[in-house]
Formats: C-alpha cells, structure tokens, sequence
C-alpha cells in the first residue's frame, strides 16, 4: 500500500501505479521457480529476498512507464509511438541492471561453504526472479501500459494511436532533459563532411 501511494502521488494516478507494480508477481513466480530449479524449499529468508526483489522489479517498471510518460508530455506522439521508443530506448538500462545484479549473486547462489548456506536462498529469490521479472518488464508492462490507455480512451475518447500534442507552445522541446530533445525519427547518425 505504501509503495502504490509513493507512485501515485508522482504518476497523478491510480491506475498507472498499479501498472508499475503489475510485474511483482511475475518477480515471485520466478523466485519459486529458481528455488524449484536450485532444489531449496522456501524459507523466511527466501522471502527477505523476495522483499528486494519487489524493489528492483518496480524500479525497472518505472523507468519505462515514466520514459513513456515524460515522452508523450513532451512530443506530439501517440501512446503507442511513446511506450515502444521507451521500450527500445530504456532497453539498455533495465537489461544492464538485471544481467548485473544476477551475475553478482551468482557466486552466492552456488556458494556451497556452511556460512553462506542461510544466504543462499535470499540470493536465488532474488537472481532468478529479476530473471523472469525482467523479460516480463520489457513485454508485459507495455502491453498493460496501452490496454490501460486504451481503456481510458473509451471513456475521454482518444484512441491509442492519436498523437496527444504536448502543452506549451507547441515546439514539444525540453533541453533540460537530454533523452527527451528529440524525436527518434530526427535523429540522425553523425557523418563528417
């Protein structure tokens, strides 16, 4: 409860937390299977784990979900044309820090020495469900993104694919934010003349 109400304060939503926090279950569902794979059975410590896992997964959900947001504020772009160059530009990032938090438990998660042995659980909850959780991020979150859009738009009757135009003069330019300056289609590789 208390991280939806942390989400919605900034999203100005009640739906679009619940979009961000819709891949914890996936997250668990992949801790279990770790723990099915690895051969352990769920303990507290495994759900210490889970507990941190539940933070990377809505940290990599909002990253896109505000990509999406802060891009569609700023250009004239449909939801659609926001949530896939959020996608493909926030691809990076979120499977960096996925593959690199997995690959630093891994010496954890096949440790076989007696002191790590109560260790071991949380690191598995925690490798195998940012796994899972990180493949349904990319795919499913979006997904969920534009069915609650399309949802909204049968009520204030914008559809999904209608360009929104941005509020200000027009120009839906922001410098402050580098990410954001241009559209992907008016960008163009350097070449030297």
């Amino acid at each position: 409860i208390i991280v939806f109400a942390l989400l919605a304060i900034p999203f100005g939503s009640y739906i679009q937390p619940v979009v961000v926090m819709s891949a914890i279950p996936f997250g668990i569902v992949g801790a279990v299977g770790g723990h099915l794979m690895m051969g352990y059975e769920l303990s507290i410590i495994s759900m210490f784990g889970i507990v941190a896992l539940s933070g990377v997964v809505v940290n990599d959900s909002l990253v896109l979900v505000d990509a999406a947001n802060r891009y569609r504020k700023r250009h004239t772009v449909s939801h659609f044309d926001a949530i896939v160059w959020a996608a493909s530009r926030r691809f990076r990032p979120i499977m960096l820090t996925s593959v690199t938090t997995f690959l630093g438990l891994a010496p954890m998660i096949w440790e076989t020495s007696v002191q790590a042995r109560f260790l071991v659980p949380m690191s598995i909850s925690l490798g195998f469900g940012i796994l899972f959780a990180t493949v349904i991020v990319l795919l499913l979150v979006p997904a969920f993104y534009l069915i609650v859009e399309d949802l909204r738009g049968l009520y204030t009757g914008v559809d999904i694919y209608t360009p929104i135009a941005p509020p200000g003069d027009g120009s839906g330019l922001d410098t402050s934010d580098s990410d954001l300056r241009a559209a992907p289609e008016a960008t163009q590789e350097f070449s030297p003349s």
